[in-house]
């Protein structure tokens, strides 16, 4: 196929805001201290870490897009909303796993889109799905760019060319119901500017996830995010009471009323879809006045056991915080250990869990005390507020972390399940010895360290982050060490995933996540909406 090449002086389109090769914006890049170093490697024994390359070294595969597929794309988006571009096409060629960013290290030529297109209306984005059908070219629907489990590979599968659906420009404040605390977003608006656009009607949506500075509205919907106020605003998928879905045979609105016995509920096809059934284009939310208060505590357990059953009285009892968590002993010490190093509180042993409660004054301080109570019952020590404000101030800005371990030979990766509060422990126990045995096997000492981080009544979600020093092979490497965490997740009762998504990482179980016949609905679905196979090939479905 011939490759058709834009005029020397084409300008590129608007970067996205997060680096090409590492989470975030590099502002807030965080290099770890010389003492920080010098422990990790005392532990880990690093191997000294592969140079960076810079951006102008990193070669991608040319683009397979033919000039009058281009061309054909240019008249429906505009000359100013499609590129073949390297320098495009770079920033979309994947998410921000461990993975993805050491293939950014890489200087052999890499797979990227073929090219990126970014339409601006519902009628644009019909019309280059129904080329695309056509015409046999992949679509991989991009909003922030945070994947972490693969979602975003621009997969050609049995496609002559992939391209990146860059849903930017879907960015607005469609409506706003203060009587019925509704308000409908675009799929391309990012979480902070949720927040923004709400918060000048006095109003917010609380979905606030660790890609919540990156992460989109659309984004929240196709992967079934969980923030970390979950415990008190719930799930995104909790939140959504409509959708709008492009798919490449029609366009689909869903969610009629707050609650409907009209059949099956269609929107629970699309959230969690991952692009691969339909584009989602914009999302009808529950919002929720600003909280007049907000207090918060931390708490020491001895134990991670003891913590995990005061945690579930807590929230079986419904005292209602919005936010609580708690991290194991390995993750409390390293924390702590790292977090010394600029100036924070006394070490705690045990475990430490965080607590955050909003409302107005009352609300906040009757769900306290409740909370209050049953924690210190539960053999809880009170920490006082500093902890927890602490918590707070950095919760986003983990993922920089992982940048400034892998520039020193580190390994740094997380995963996430849930289960039953019954299961619970030997979800745990059998994740950890799994990655402890893989990159055992890889020459590689390593630390997992775990946390609750979502609760509910019936059971709780378990992340895990591991870091090992990289032996060789590093991406292969890490794929041995999370095959082995998802076969000890499927035989010890959790989830696959819990709010990562399925992407490319977890596709391989999704058959018996839901079954064989399950997976045959799925298929059955995208053969009606996607006849042609044409939306994110290669993710989600077996």
């Amino acid at each position: 196929m011939s490759t058709h090449l834009p005029p020397s002086d084409a300008a590129a389109l608007p970067t996205p805001p997060m680096a090409w090769n590492a989470w975030g914006d590099p502002q807030l890049a965080k290099p770890l201290s010389e003492d920080v170093k010098g422990l990790l490697d005392s532990l880990l024994e690093l191997d000294a870490p592969t140079p960076a390359p810079a951006r102008d070294e990193v070669r991608l595969r040319p683009s397979a897009l033919s000039g009058v597929h281009l061309k054909a794309l240019t008249e429906i988006v505009g000359a100013g909303h499609v590129s073949v571009l390297d320098a495009d096409r770079l920033p979309r060629a994947g998410g921000k796993s461990t993975p993805d960013l050491l293939r950014r290290r890489s200087t052999e030529p890499q797979d990227a889109p073929d090219a990126v297109v970014l339409p601006g209306t519902e009628e644009e984005l019909r019309a280059v799905l129904e080329l695309c059908a056509r015409q046999r070219i992949a679509v991989v629907p991009f909003g922030g760019g945070t994947s972490v489990v693969g979602g975003l590979d621009p997969v050609r599968g049995q496609f002559g060319a992939v391209v990146s659906l860059d849903l930017r420009r879907f960015d607005a404040l469609l409506s706003f119901d203060e009587v019925s605390g509704e308000a409908v977003l675009g799929a391309g608006v990012t979480g902070p500017r949720a927040e923004e656009l709400l918060g000048a009607h006095g109003f917010e949506l609380g979905h606030f996830p660790q890609s919540f500075r990156f992460a989109t509205i659309g984004g929240f919907a196709a992967t079934r995010s969980s923030g970390q106020d979950s415990a008190g605003y719930g799930r995104f998928d909790e939140m959504v009471r409509g959708l709008r879905v492009v798919t490449p045979t029609g366009t689909l609105e869903l969610g009629r009323g707050p609650a409907s016995a009209a059949g099956p509920d269609l929107r629970q096809l699309f959230l969690g879809s991952e692009g691969t059934l339909g584009v989602i284009t914009a999302v009808r939310v529950r919002v929720h006045p600003v909280p007049a208060v907000r207090r918060y505590e931390a708490w020491r357990f001895p134990d991670f056991a003891t913590g995990t059953a005061a945690l579930r009285a807590v929230e079986q009892q419904g005292t209602g915080p919005t936010v609580i968590r708690l991290s194991d002993e390995t993750e409390t010490g390293v924390n702590l250990a790292m977090t010394s190093k600029i100036g924070a509180p006394q070490a705690v042993s045990g475990c430490m869990a965080v607590t955050v409660f909003e409302g107005s004054e009352e609300q906040v301080e009757a769900r306290h005390e409740a909370t209050r109570r049953t924690l210190l019952a539960h053999g809880a020590t009170s920490l006082g507020e500093d902890p927890a404000h602490a918590w707070e101030h950095g919760r986003f800005d983990a993922p920089y972390l992982r940048d400034a371990l892998l520039d020193t030979g580190a390994l740094c990766e997380t995963l996430e399940t849930a289960a039953t509060w019954s299961d619970l422990e030997q979800l745990r126990t059998a994740v950890t010895g799994a990655l402890q045995g893989a990159l055992q096997a890889s020459g590689s000492t390593s630390l997992v360290m775990c946390h609750i981080s979502h609760v509910y009544p019936t059971g709780a979600s378990l992340y895990f982050t591991v870091v090992a020093a990289q032996r060789g092979d590093a991406i292969a490497q890490w794929q041995a060490a999370k095959a082995a965490a998802s076969d000890a997740i499927m035989g010890a009762g959790g989830t696959i995933t819990h709010h990562h998504a399925v992407g490319t990482d977890h596709r391989a179980w999704m058959e018996r996540e839901i079954g064989e016949l399950g997976v045959a609905v799925l298929r059955a679905v995208k053969g009606v909406v996607d006849p042609a196979g044409i939306l994110n090939p290669g993710k989600l479905i077996p």
